[in-house]
């Protein structure tokens, strides 16, 4: 504990270290008030700050179908969605139920690709399932 109140110390003094006890000692004599002439006119410049925009989200929808077995839409959302064993079991039973359901929500490209590898997957396996996308 106490290392690493001195380790953030430490950092602390590197980013701000302390200043000049006897006044601002710029090396010119002139009581640090700049140059003996006042000749130079020195302005701050301060960037403008850019605020980037979050990119718009789309919700992966699952469609039902009567023959994707729900141990197949579980295995897909495990290993395509990333989602645990548990929700992954609810989101099933929520299609399963309601006809459609959410598998997850990203950005348009990798909404997109888990869509086509879904399709890919399903299709291999030789089940109908469907998944769509929805702008949020």
């Amino acid at each position: 504990m106490k290392q690493d109140e001195e380790k953030i110390l430490v950092k602390a003094r590197r980013a701000n270290p302390p200043s000049d006890p006897g006044g601002t000692d710029d090396g010119d004599d002139n009581g640090g008030r700049g140059r003996a002439g006042g000749d130079t006119v020195t302005e701050r410049r301060t960037k403008e700050k850019v605020k980037t925009k979050r990119p718009p989200l789309y919700k992966c929808i699952l469609l039902n179908d009567d023959y994707t077995p729900m141990e197949f839409v579980v295995e897909v959302l495990k290993t395509i969605f990333h989602r645990q064993q548990a929700e992954a079991t609810r989101i099933m039973l929520h299609v399963h139920q309601n006809g459609m359901g959410v598998a997850g929500v990203y950005p348009f490209e990798i909404a997109e690709t888990k869509i086509k590898t879904v399709e890919e997957l399903a299709h291999e396996s030789q089940y109908p399932l469907k998944c769509v996308m929805e702008k949020e």
